[in-house]
């Protein structure tokens, strides 16, 4: 029996330096894991301020349109009635 013993020690052993190795390469890619996660969700923030920004400068440009449409109508309706041989 002592042999037995011996043998399940080892046997023992081994599963736990498996264990242990491989919760440790379970640990480390954990650890990747919530840096790439970290990084995407500063990336995230980053993009949404750019879209808000964005969101901002078309809404400017919409309305700079609109006023540039108005102005462009104003003056042909103002056209419209002279007679071009007045000048």
């Amino acid at each position: 029996m002592p042999a037995a013993q011996g043998e399940i020690a080892a046997l023992t052993r081994r599963f736990e330096e498996v264990a242990d190795r491989e919760f440790g390469i379970v640990k480390s890619d954990l650890t990747a894991v919530r840096l790439q996660v970290g990084n995407f969700d500063q990336k995230v923030g980053s993009l949404d301020a750019k879209v808000s920004s964005l969101t901002e400068e078309v809404r400017g440009l919409a309305e700079k349109i609109d006023r540039n449409q108005a102005q462009i109508v104003e003056l042909l309706t103002r056209l419209v009635g002279r007679n071009s041989d007045a000048g």
